[in-house]
């Protein structure tokens, strides 16, 4: 079907992207991200679990979320 993404287009999609300088495999390179997950858990109150329900996510994947957030609204401000 023309128009709609195959299976493997994601994979071609990413290499494109890479060769083109990808931002995010840019900032990957210069952060370093796992100084960060220490101190994130200790700041971090969670339950033990024991009354159930979902996982809590990962500390380091919403602190990265937090700062493509945060540079979103600087760029935006500009």
């Amino acid at each position: 079907m023309r128009g709609q993404a195959g299976f493997w287009d994601i994979d071609e999609r990413y290499l494109r992207l890479s060769e083109a300088g990808d931002p995010l495999e840019k900032l990957n390179a210069v952060v370093p991200w796992e100084v960060f997950s220490k101190p994130l858990g200790k700041a971090l109150k969670r339950s033990d679990g024991a009354k159930g329900g979902r996982p809590p996510y990962d500390p380091l994947m919403m602190f990265k979320i937090m700062v493509l957030q945060g540079m979103r609204t600087l760029k935006a401000a500009e």
